[in-house]
């Protein structure tokens, strides 16, 4: 589909970092890593909980 180079991907990365900056970039990809994967989750159903069984202690 595409195909980028080395060449490509340096230029992409040097955009990146006059938008973003270079402090801003750890928090960036941890934000784009957590999306990923709670969309991963959210795709096989994981994210699916069993509601827990809650128990009333009667005190009478």
């Amino acid at each position: 589909m595409f195909n980028f180079g080395p060449v490509e991907l340096f230029i992409i990365l040097a955009i990146v970092i006059v938008i973003f900056g270079a402090r801003k970039l750890p928090e960036l990809g941890s934000g784009m890593g957590k999306a990923i994967k709670n969309f991963k989750k959210g795709l096989s159903g994981e994210d699916e909980k069993k509601p827990e069984k809650i128990e009333e202690n009667n005190q009478s």
